[in-house]
């Protein structure tokens, strides 16, 4: 009796804790670097990996950069090639970070909750520290979190013709949505 006892309470506790990471292999990452010149340069990636810990509020993100849909292709072509984000070098764009004001947030409770998340974002091979405001919804056993920032292209090492022809935004506006 106690051997199930004990079993039953591990089984419940490891269950748990499991409970607490929650994951997506289809969070949304889009891109939009469109500019008066052009319109073209925004892209979608609908297969980004992210994962939220509801007890620390640890939050990470990766995304695989051929991935990214232009609704023009050859503007997909560049994008990828060597002289803007040469995805065969760098294959992934990555976020790690935590929810600053993880208290203010109930998992356990529907709503929508204001969050600060803070962290390191590393892009064509450079890493650097971003922080950026973002809502986070809690309906059920579900959680969406949303995040819009801009990055400058520059600070990551990226640039090209385009950009200096003003047909890119030096700033592109970046937009997270993931459902957990």
């Amino acid at each position: 009796m106690k051997k199930t006892t004990l079993i039953l309470a591990l089984v419940m506790t490891t269950g748990s804790l499991f409970a607490q990471k929650k994951t997506t292999t289809s969070a949304v990452i889009s891109f939009d670097a469109t500019t008066a010149i052009d319109a073209l340069p925004k892209a979608d990636n609908k297969t980004a990996i992210a994962s939220l810990d509801t007890k620390t509020g640890k939050l990470a993100f990766e995304v695989t950069i051929k991935n990214f849909a232009f609704s023009n292709p050859r503007i997909q072509e560049h994008f990828n090639a060597e002289g803007w984000m040469n995805s065969d070098k760098f294959p992934t764009a990555t976020f790690k970070g935590d929810i600053k004001n993880l208290k203010d947030v109930n998992f356990g409770k529907d709503g929508s909750y204001k969050v600060t998340v803070a962290g390191e974002i590393t892009i064509h091979g450079v890493t650097k520290p971003i922080e950026s405001t973002g809502t986070i919804v809690v309906s059920g056993s579900k959680i969406k979190a949303t995040s819009d920032f801009k990055i400058k292209l520059e600070d990551f090492n990226v640039n090209g013709g385009a950009i200096a022809a003003g047909k890119v935004s030096k700033e592109p506006a970046i937009s997270v949505n993931a459902e957990f």
